[in-house]
């Protein structure tokens, strides 16, 4: 059965995308270990299906500073994906690729500004990656962009492409524990309706 918004997508869809979500952020998190020399772990991650003023508020609301890490996807499906990061996880990376703390955004370099991208991208890539490997489709991810803003800024991207078809966001969050210590991240994935069905379809979600 084919679905219109994504509000529709069932507990059994919610389930098969946390599937996913859970390769795609153990490869992540693999991939994390090698690039920074520290052993990374990370939780099962929470598939939800929000509201926009819901997801951005459970992030940390509208005015909550950010960088965030943007992928755009084609191939068979077509559509956004976002890996935002918040300042806790930001000095995860940057302290131990670089070796050095930030107290506010403001702070961050070009090679800082890079390092991040890379880690956005291949936590965007993993999951992806994922999908690819149980649904056998072929997704086309552009070069990835990165952005500070306030939270709400950053979302105006995605809605604005998606936003005359839905105003819900699939959001995967999980947390990352390196030696220790917990930081948060969220990856939010804007594909469009046509696009979902075939993830579900390929998925074998009737």
């Amino acid at each position: 059965m084919r679905i219109n918004s994504y509000e529709e997508i069932n507990e059994i869809g919610i389930d098969a995308l946390g599937e996913v979500g859970s390769i795609g952020t153990g490869n992540a998190a693999t991939s994390l270990s090698n690039l920074i020399g520290r052993r990374v772990t990370m939780s099962l991650p929470k598939v939800q299906v929000l509201e926009f003023n819901e997801a951005v508020e459970k992030i940390g609301g509208f005015e909550l500073i950010v960088a965030s890490v943007l992928v755009k996807l084609g191939g068979e499906i077509n559509g956004i994906m976002l890996s935002v990061q918040q300042l806790d996880f930001v000095n995860l990376i940057v302290n131990s690729m670089l070796g050095k703390k930030i107290e506010s955004f403001d702070e961050l370099d070009d090679m800082a500004c890079s390092a991040l991208t890379e880690v956005g991208n291949i936590m965007i890539s993993s999951y992806m990656g994922a999908i690819a490997d149980l649904s056998g489709i072929k997704v086309n991810m552009s070069v990835p962009s990165m952005a500070v803003n306030m939270l709400g800024g950053i979302l105006t991207v995605p809605m604005t492409m998606i936003g005359n078809q839905s105003n819900h966001v699939l959001t995967v969050g999980g947390q990352f524990n390196c030696d220790g210590v917990q930081v948060h991240n969220d990856l939010l994935l804007f594909p469009d309706i046509n696009s979902l069905n075939y993830i579900l379809y390929r998925l074998g979600i009737k």
